[in-house]
């Protein structure tokens, strides 16, 4: 089956309030949570793969003024979240959701396990209210709900579950699609946006833009994008389009780590990547000569499809950032293309971009992933210009081979097999801070 920029735009895009993991661990509690009456709960027990345990460790979740915890995003979900509004789950929690969860979880009654050679996206929630234990299972992609349960029995044609399925089932053909792909079909796939997908485009920005202003305004979270205004204002840096792409993808990611109530448009599952993907894009078109708007939202698509082509080499979660590696070559693509680039200039901007970033861990989802962002949106930047101008990293440097496809399948086999340690390591490394302090 051949697939089409609207397609992977449908798929591959999508608003989502807070930190996709513990809104992930959330849409599962919640879902489970509908299938008892009046949300009586008594007892949550989870069991999560390594990422999800890690990427919800330390985040801030949205509408709790700054409070984190996969436990405490569990208790969210259960008592108040709306499983219908999937990676916005948590849109419609109130003060008192917070302090009836916050008192639940005080109690100790939010049990987390992590299940150790678990790969891949994977989520099992129970919820007990006396001798009632309702369950569900998230697999492979955050909104992805597999099954649910009622006393130990499947709940067979639920609307959450087999809306889900039928949507996992064709995200999978798409990944394995999308591998398979050269750069030049990947840039081809332009020529199909209609008016309806630039406009799903536009709205991506504004959301992503809405982000960044309040990050600019009242600096949570570390502070990265106006503490980068700051030295600008004071004279110590100078403002060009690198400059520009760093503060305003840092503020984003400032505002979303840090909890502001407002949905970002995600890329490939994830919002950061979505941050990453669309806004260093967005901040260089003031620098250039474009009339035309639809040029950039072009050159954002075109970065959603590089961002989703390397994720299907990668997986979803891994060791490596993804936001350096699969959002950064996004972003340079579509910068490059932006700038007036042909294929062999968005060719070596990207292998510019892995050969620069490869080796970014993923640490967990937190406040200081505005820094890598920062250092992603930039550097994005950066090798688009030095694409441009005729310099890029040979193939005989490390993982860079001589095309970006190759290249790009070399970033997914160092992150699905030589990195398994090293995730695991991080882990243990987290851990052990938890309960040591």
């Amino acid at each position: 089956m051949a697939y089409t920029i609207k397609d992977i735009l449908q798929m591959e895009v999508a608003p989502a309030l807070g930190c996709t993991d513990p809104a992930a661990v959330a849409l599962a509690t919640a879902a489970a949570a509908s299938l008892l009456p009046n949300r009586a709960i008594d007892r949550i027990e989870l069991w999560l793969d390594p990422n999800i345990y890690k990427n919800g460790f330390a985040v801030s979740i949205p509408g709790t003024q700054g409070e984190s915890g996969i436990d405490l995003s569990a208790a969210l979900g259960a008592f108040g979240g709306d499983p219908q509004l999937k990676l916005e789950v948590l849109e419609p929690i109130t003060t008192e959701t917070l302090r009836t969860s916050k008192a639940f979880v005080a109690q100790g009654k939010v049990l987390v396990h992590v299940l150790d050679k678990k790969g891949g996206i994977y989520i099992r929630a129970e919820l007990n209210k006396g001798k009632h234990t309702a369950g569900a299972v998230i697999q492979d992609v955050h909104d992805n709900i597999v099954s649910l349960s009622l006393d130990g029995r499947l709940v067979k044609d639920h609307p959450l579950v087999s809306k889900t399925a039928e949507s996992q089932d064709c995200i999978h053909a798409l990944e394995e699609w999308l591998a398979q792909r050269s750069l030049q079909e990947l840039i081809t796939l332009l020529d199909e946006l209609d008016d309806e997908d630039l406009a799903f485009i536009r709205e991506g920005v504004e959301h992503n833009v809405k982000l960044a202003d309040y990050g600019l305004t009242y600096g949570p979270g570390l502070g990265v994008g106006l503490a980068l205004e700051h030295l600008v204002q004071e004279g110590l840096l100078k403002k060009d389009m690198i400059l520009a792409a760093r503060i305003l993808t840092s503020a984003a990611s400032d505002a979303r780590m840090a909890g502001a109530k407002m949905p970002a448009m995600s890329s490939a599952g994830s919002g950061n990547h979505g941050l990453t993907a669309i806004l260093p894009i967005w901040a260089v078109k003031d620098y250039v000569e474009c009339e035309d708007e639809n040029r950039v939202l072009q050159a954002i698509a075109l970065s959603h499809v590089i961002t989703a082509h390397i994720k299907a080499h990668t997986g979803r979660l891994s060791a490596i950032c993804g936001c350096s590696i699969a959002a950064g070559a996004g972003a340079t693509g579509g910068v490059t293309y932006l700038m007036g680039g042909n294929q062999h200039h968005i060719a070596g901007a990207i292998k510019n971009v892995i050969g620069d970033l490869a080796g970014v861990i993923c640490d967990g989802a937190k406040d200081g992933c505005a820094l890598k962002l920062a250092t992603a949106a930039g550097t994005a930047v950066q090798s688009a210009l030095f694409s441009l101008h005729g310099l890029d990293v040979k193939s005989t440097d490390g993982i860079v081979a001589v095309s970006p496809e190759e290249t790009m399948k070399n970033v997914g086999q160092l992150s699905t097999q030589g990195m398994i340690e090293t995730d695991r390591t991080i882990l243990d490394i987290m851990i052990r801070k938890r309960f040591t302090g």
